[in-house]
């Protein structure tokens, strides 16, 4: 793996952003057959008079107040959108409960919210595993709203995901996800019981030990290798129902070109693919240009790409 792609995941952590823009709190519930009414939280911003939404989707143990997601958020605000940044199920350290890849179904349930209704048009923007999720959700009868998905440095196949971050090279990416995935799990620890004690949790040292024994007991699946079949998105990706944006890197020490190709080796009339020049896992220069009409820099061009297919 080349030393950029490493650079380009760190370093632009390290530099400053704006003000976020400021966001108030939101909620909704979802009903889940075994727990009952799950709350689901966010943050969002409502432009005076906006019909337009952009639905923002954080990483793998990330959250609505991530980072990324604030700039999203703030480059949101610059382009007149209004802006909801979703937590996903747990990552809040409220919610009795956790996600998996797969689980479209809150997406469903978050976006038929009633404070939301006003919204024509939806525009769905996620990083990483965010990014699956969305392209998950745009094949599995979406709400009819959503005009366009962006996915940035998202994996297709959860097979080969999985076995990027837990080759010995990504460990310190690996201990960093699963840090934020037992935090995760011990706010739900807390308040139910949970398919492995915490302390058991805590020892774990690959995330395919994290799937098999605590993503797949909990949603029903058979095992890691079962729950990878039936939530990669890979296989029904000729089904997506609206236009579609992938944005990689080769490079990407995480989803590298290597794992995306042989999903991108059939051509999809609703998913278009392009290879930025220079980056990260969803690290990039602030210069970002992929040939998109709106300001320079990943959001703002994955969010041009997502208001010309969408409108």
């Amino acid at each position: 793996m080349a030393l950029g792609g490493h650079l380009w995941t760190v370093v632009p952590r390290l530099r400053p952003i704006g003000p976020s823009p400021r966001a108030r709190a939101w909620c909704t519930t979802v009903d889940d057959p075994q727990l009952g009414s799950i709350e689901l939280t966010g943050l969002l911003r409502e432009e005076p008079g906006g019909r337009d939404l952009l639905v923002f989707v954080h990483g793998i143990g990330g959250s609505a107040s991530a980072r990324y997601a604030q700039e999203v958020a703030r480059v949101a605000r610059e382009m007149g959108l209004s802006c909801l940044r979703l937590n996903l199920r747990g990552c809040d350290r409220r919610a009795p409960d956790y996600y998996h890849a797969g689980l479209s179904s809150d997406l469903t349930a978050a976006l038929a919210d009633r404070e939301l209704a006003r919204f024509e048009r939806l525009y769905l923007l996620g990083y990483s595993m965010g990014g699956h999720l969305g392209l998950r959700w745009a094949v599995s009868g979406p709400d009819p709203r959503l005009r366009a998905v962006a996915a940035i440095c998202s994996p297709l196949d959860l097979v080969s995901a999985a076995a990027m971050i837990d080759r010995p090279g990504a460990w310190p990416y690996r201990l960093y996800v699963l840090r934020n995935l037992i935090d995760i799990y011990r706010a739900v620890a807390s308040q139910r019981e949970v398919p492995v004690p915490l302390v058991e949790a805590n020892r774990f040292t690959h995330l395919r030990q994290w799937d098999d024994q605590v993503v797949a007991p909990r949603w029903g699946f058979d095992g890691a290798d079962d729950y990878y079949a039936q939530a990669s998105v890979a296989p029904h990706l000729e089904r997506l129902a609206v236009p579609s944006l992938l944005v990689a890197v080769e490079d990407d020490p995480l989803v590298p070109g290597s794992v995306l190709r042989p999903a991108l080796a059939r051509r999809y009339p609703l998913l278009e693919a392009r290879w930025a020049e220079r980056g990260g896992h969803v690290g990039f220069p602030r210069g970002l240009n992929l040939g998109e009409a709106g300001p320079t820099g990943i959001e703002g061009q994955a969010i041009a790409w997502l208001l010309r297919h969408g409108r």
